[in-house]
């Protein structure tokens, strides 16, 4: 016995594709759109150039892979407020005068691997608090947050590290074909974040942690486990972005990703990941930091000042936010 469902009087039946993950997709699409309509309106061929679009896209590499491993912790139902500490002290533990001393003895790659290190260490002790001393996500990488940049400031001393490794140099202000290579480091982490995310197990683990922790827990998921790799995925990713912002700026400081986890979380969010968990998207987090660069670069070319391009992302916030709210209580209600 089959039953149909009637569409209410005076409402247009919808696609279901439409409320579905396709459709976000497209809407996000169309927003990202209707940004670069309003940059070439705004900044005509001084927005529409291959050189300004190359800029958005170096500008989005960073935070971009910041995103990535924020999408995976916000998927989990956490929240990591230390990625941007974490950037400062990783660019920072990279460019002291005894790692580059040892980079030039021995390989450029020795500064690298010193900086994921350093990421991935202070991601597992986030996870451990988290998952096995059952501290609050917030409260635990908010400590992080605060530690992470004192200890930067501890090892720089508040002074500037000149990166001066030549090879290292050469590699990440280079190009491939073009593009700058800090963008296909941005690209080459977007389809491995989406490949783990969507076709392994550990990214369905993670929407499940998400959606329900004693349902997970019942399903035989090892919870506490899963969330520290969460949580060392997120600091491997900021690991990497702080090697980036290493070949961006040529220097190692404290104030490197000062404030970037609040750009993260909200190109996370616009995305079309929720912030309760159980729900999240690769190629809506790309597109959400897009936008957000985009926007940026439009601000700056139109001469708006930061408090107006901050009060501006702060309303895309909200909007995000209450369009979520409204498509968690249509999906109860169904």
């Amino acid at each position: 016995m089959s039953t149909q469902v009637e569409t209410p009087p005076g409402r247009a039946a919808r696609p279901s594709w439409l409320s579905g993950p396709a459709g976000r997709t497209i809407g996000l699409v169309v927003a990202l759109a209707l940004v670069a309509v309003v940059g070439v309106i705004t900044g005509g061929e001084r927005f529409a150039s291959l050189d300004n679009a190359l800029t958005i896209l170096r500008l989005a590499s960073v935070t971009g892979v910041l995103a990535i491993g924020m999408t995976f912790v916000i998927t989990a139902g956490g929240i990591d407020l230390s990625v941007g500490s974490l950037v400062g002290l990783s660019s920072v533990w990279a460019s002291t005068l005894a790692t580059q001393t040892m980079a030039e003895d021995v390989h450029w790659t020795v500064m690298v691997l010193t900086a994921l290190a350093v990421g991935t260490a202070a991601g597992v002790i986030n996870g451990v608090i988290i998952a096995y001393g059952k501290v609050v996500a917030f409260i635990a990488t908010l400590a992080m947050m605060i530690a992470a940049r004192g200890l930067a400031e501890m090892i720089s001393g508040r002074q500037t590290q000149v990166v001066s490794v030549a090879g290292f140099l050469d590699f990440f202000r280079g190009d491939l074909i073009g593009v700058p290579v800090l963008v296909w480091i941005f690209a080459v982490v977007s389809v491995a974040g989406w490949f783990l995310f969507n076709r392994t197990t550990f990214g369905r683990r993670t929407v499940a942690l998400g959606g329900n922790l004693e349902a997970s827990r019942l399903a035989g998921i090892k919870v506490q486990r899963h969330l520290l790799y969460v949580y060392a995925l997120s600091g491997l990713t900021s690991g990497i972005a702080g090697v980036m912002m290493l070949g961006r700026t040529t220097a190692g400081t404290s104030t490197n990703g000062l404030y970037y986890e609040l750009e993260v979380i909200a190109a996370v969010v616009v995305g079309g990941t929720l912030l309760i968990g159980g729900r999240g998207t690769i190629v809506g987090t790309v597109i959400g930091v897009l936008i957000f660069s985009m926007l940026t670069n439009v601000f700056t070319i139109n001469n708006l000042s930061i408090s107006a391009q901050n009060v501006a992302k702060g309303a895309i916030i909200v909007v995000a936010v209450l369009l979520q709210q409204r498509f968690a209580r249509r999906t109860t209600s169904t």
